[in-house]
């Protein structure tokens, strides 16, 4: 019998987390395509690849929230102290000492995915393999319950691929910056400061430059920061509308997750925009108050934090009141807010652009960039807008964090336009940020038929994030969201053939695990199918699996079903809820691990 074929668009962190997750969940034979264009992205994409990311770029938020298993915590530190070989790295990282509330560089984590997915192809069982093709996927179609990829290689040529099922994992989509039109060629202007390029032109410019950055957030520290570290002593400008910064992190920073009432006032009807915003500030200011009351030790740049997490579970029905045309438009104004708000940076790379900004080297420029246009043979004018004020200021460096395209109608890569164009996906209503889906991350027809062969992760699923999850800011799409897609994708692929439960399937399993809800029996199977979907070794999980198959064959709860042809929709029920468990948002990763009992060493496991 033919194994299936699973095809991975995008090697990036999304589609490298959903590749390791498929060679750890799958006990039949399965054949994952890991497809990338860009050989350098190959397990890290454009956030990680070493060549983007000089040693001075390190994380934004510490090295403790960077494993890539969110039921394992602790596993991106032990890799750096533990396994990672350090024999070509600089000082002062040959020597140091990662801990959970420190930074770490970006560029490692390219080495971190690499060694875990090389981890997860040794684990995997028999059969269960793991192909690296090179290409860029143009074209899809579906074939009944297949997919058909068209795919272009670097020679020019095209070729096909038939698979059984399609992850879509592309990362970010630029946005074309209409006030930059005129010098997207131009060398003084960087459009991807994370690319090599990029980086290699902010760390060869003279010292003395006059350089803007568009964007005030972290992206624009990132940049701000590598010159300063090199000596910079020209001028930085940093430009956006609102002027936001990052927060810094107090040095002993453990992320938490804490509990507030709903906002009452919030849940009224939406009467209109000023009205509805005057009770965002009431609120908003009550919930800080109240934070700050119950939690008295708590850092005051951690409240923030603390507050937009503790209201993520009441913003879908708040966010349901609002009528499209004004989220829209509140998402567009107040997004670098919100995720300033719910995330800040370590003070590695806040402290050195900080002490800058008091000496007036880096200045931050309220206002909209209006126009870069050329002046002479090498510089840039740069015409920013306020509501009161028009200023230009001439760079010998411009640099353009001015981010990615959330519409996807706009996004210019080929194969979103043929998905588009084909209706195999749709944008996304509500927030026209990604497209739509289903809880499996199934893309939906305009009609809203799901496309079974299909599941989308990553960014373009940030739509659905905000709507369906409250997940605010850049943690629609970041590696906390992506640990969850990468599940639910993966345990939905082996669902699909491994269970054969798909459509009306999968809600008869569903419905058997709402029956057996309360059942003692039930929630050992459970306990012992989270802890399989989490182990890393073969064996454990074999042996883990033997233990769960004897558990349900003697168990009288699960007789009748299991003798009468049914046992496939027991066991995806059972799988259905450890993967609801594993992916449980309202606790902290460290929470989750302690309430689901989980071990990393074989001989804890009884």
């Amino acid at each position: 019998m033919r194994r299936p074929r699973i095809l991975i668009i995008g090697s990036g962190l999304a589609g490298t987390a959903t590749a390791i997750r498929l060679l750890r969940f799958a006990r039949a034979p399965l054949e994952i395509v890991l497809l990338e264009r860009r050989p350098d992205y190959r397990y890290a994409g454009v956030a990680y690849h070493r060549d983007g990311n000089p040693w001075d770029h390190v994380f934004n938020i510490q090295a403790g929230r960077m494993s890539a298993f969110r039921e394992d915590v602790d596993d991106f530190v032990r890799w750096a102290n533990d396994e990672a070989d350090r024999r070509h790295w600089p000082a002062p990282w040959t020597d140091f000492d990662f801990v959970e509330h420190g930074p770490a560089p970006r560029r490692i984590y390219h080495d971190y995915l690499t060694a875990r997915i090389a981890e997860a192809r040794r684990e995997a069982y028999p059969d269960v393999d793991l192909i690296e093709a090179e290409g860029e996927a143009v074209d899809l179609a579906i074939r009944g319950e297949q997919a058909e990829a068209t795919i272009r290689h670097a020679a020019g040529h095209t070729s096909t691929l038939t698979a059984d099922h399609v992850v879509l994992a592309t990362g970010l989509e630029l946005k074309s910056p209409a006030f930059a039109a005129e010098v997207l060629g131009h060398d003084a202007f960087i459009r991807q400061p994370y690319s090599t390029d990029g980086v290699r032109r902010l760390l060869s410019i003279p010292a003395g430059s006059s350089v803007v950055i568009v964007g005030t957030v972290l992206s624009a520290f990132d940049s701000a920061a590598l010159l300063l570290r090199q000596g910079h002593t020209g001028a930085i400008h940093l430009v956006s509308r609102s002027g936001t910064t990052p927060r810094t992190y107090p040095d002993d920073h453990q992320h938490g997750v804490i509990q507030l009432p709903a906002p009452a006032r919030l849940l009224e009807p939406y009467r209109n925009r000023d009205e509805f915003l005057a009770r965002v500030h009431e609120e908003w200011k009550t919930a800080c108050a109240t934070v700050r009351a119950e939690h008295p030790g708590m850092a005051e740049t951690v409240v923030t934090e603390r507050t937009a997490k503790a209201w993520e579970p009441y913003l879908p029905e708040i966010i349901d009141l609002i009528p499209t045309y004004e989220l829209r438009q509140l998402l567009d104004e107040f997004g670098t807010q919100i995720a300033a708000l719910r995330v800040g940076a370590v003070p590695y790379t806040t402290a050195i652009v900080e002490d800058a900004m008091t000496s007036e080297h880096v200045e931050v420029v309220l206002g909209k960039v209006q126009q870069v246009e050329p002046v002479g043979p090498v510089q840039l004018a740069v015409t920013v807008a306020a509501p009161a004020t028009r200023r230009v200021i001439l760079a010998d460096l411009v640099v353009c964090n001015f981010g990615r395209e959330a519409d996807y109608t706009q996004v210019g890569s080929p194969l979103w336009k043929n998905l588009l164009a084909k209706h195999l996906v749709t944008a996304h209503r509500r927030t026209g940020r990604g497209i739509e889906i289903d809880e499996q991350g199934t893309p939906l027809r305009p009609g809203g038929e799901p496309i079974a062969p299909l599941s989308a992760i990553g960014v373009m699923r940030e739509g659905d994030e905000i709507v369906r999850n409250g997940r605010s800011g850049a943690f629609a799409f970041n590696l906390a969201a992506i640990k969850n897609h990468s599940i639910v994708v993966a345990a939905h692929v082996i669902e699909r053939f491994e269970l054969r439960c798909d459509g009306e399937a999968r809600l008869a399993a569903a419905d058997f695990g709402a029956t057996f809800e309360q059942d003692e029996a039930f929630e050992a199977a459970v306990a012992l199918e989270v802890r399989r979907l989490a182990a890393r070794s073969r064996n454990e999980r074999r042996r883990l699996d033997d233990r769960l198959e004897a558990h349900l064959r003697a168990t009288a709860t699960f007789r009748a079903p299991l003798s009468d042809g049914r046992g496939h929709l027991v066991r995806a029920a059972v799988h259905q809820a450890a993967v609801e468990r594993l992916t449980d948002i309202s606790v902290t990763p460290r929470q989750l691990r302690h309430q689901l009992r989980i071990t990393t060493e074989e001989a804890e496991i009884t």
